[in-house]
């Protein structure tokens, strides 16, 4: 039986990866939190040689479930990842390890730095290092289609297996508008993703309470889980705003509730991801997934 992600403890998480994580986070019904940062930054680091809180310490510590990387090549030097406040790591296992989460990427369609690309073989490299999770998505001004989402979804799968966790979408228009329809979500899905990524309604014209219960509905019958994201700076607004945007999605059957990386730098108002996690799952889970967030004790030695 799939154990649901709420109820992992920490080494648990951290182990948590693939096909496994998406069932996981399907069996926690909507109280899954995604806290997705600037890989490089260390928002709250005061010193020039980068101690302090690395991003995705701060996200885990008020209660993120699942950490996504963004921005990995300002971080990757091409074997290691060296993270502000945290360290060096040769893998994304290791780097889950350290902060009690898995750890996803995201991939992006289109001219990006390669290790960003969707392409099977940059993706192959970070699943093989141990990335729980690939998100194609697209930055703002990249262009991404929803069409490039798909034909890259596809060539992932085909290139990855059945396994892997590709979560793929839009979470907000990336510089190429179009509308967001049931019939494009649905064809992520059927090309392969595992989760299909969607704005929340109340973050990006035109997606209402409406369009969202449908399309919810439908891609989760095509067999995939639904990431609804706060990717339109919202993520640094006011407690009032954040709990609307809670219930809503809530209401329309959202499984994992992004939180962008747009606030300090790199990272979400960790306050409203609090506020967000407990309007969704209450304190007891919320406060249980905080107090987990503390860096592993070495072992000892003999």
């Amino acid at each position: 039986m799939t154990t649901r992600i709420l109820d992992l403890d920490r080494d648990g998480l951290a182990a948590l990866r693939g096909r496994a994580l998406t069932a996981s986070v399907a069996a926690a019904e909507g109280r899954t939190m995604v806290g997705e940062v600037f890989a490089e930054r260390a928002a709250l680091s005061p010193h020039p040689d980068g101690r302090g809180v690395h991003n995705a310490e701060l996200v885990a510590a008020f209660g993120a479930d699942i950490v996504v990387l963004n921005l990995i090549e300002r971080a990757w030097d091409g074997d290691r990842l060296h993270l502000p406040g945290l360290g060096t790591f040769r893998t994304f296992t290791e780097l889950a390890e350290a902060v009690g989460r898995p750890v996803g990427v995201n991939l992006e369609p289109g001219d990006v730095p390669e290790i960003r690309r969707a392409e099977p073989e940059y993706a192959k490299r970070l699943i093989d290092r141990g990335a729980a999770m690939l998100c194609i998505t697209a930055n703002p001004g990249t262009g991404g289609s929803f069409d490039g989402m798909a034909r890259v979804t596809e060539e992932l799968r085909a290139g990855l297996g059945d396994d892997a966790a590709l979560w793929s979408g839009k979470m907000h228009h990336a510089g190429h508008p179009e509308r967001v329809t049931v019939e494009r979500l649905t064809n992520l899905a059927a090309a392969g993703a595992d989760g299909v990524v969607m704005p929340l309604p109340g973050t990006l014209p035109g997606v209402t309470k409406e369009l969202a219960a449908e399309a919810v509905a439908a891609v989760q019958d095509a067999g995939a889980v639904v990431m609804g994201a706060i990717g339109t700076s919202q993520e640094g607004s006011h407690r009032n705003v954040v709990a609307q945007l809670a219930l809503n999605a809530k209401e329309v059957g959202i499984d994992a509730h992004h939180f962008g990386d747009s606030y300090i730098p790199g990272v979400c108002d960790p306050e409203l991801l609090y506020a967000y996690s407990v309007a969704i799952r209450g304190r007891r889970h919320t406060w249980n997934r905080m107090a987990l967030s503390g860096r592993r004790a070495p072992a000892a030695r003999s």
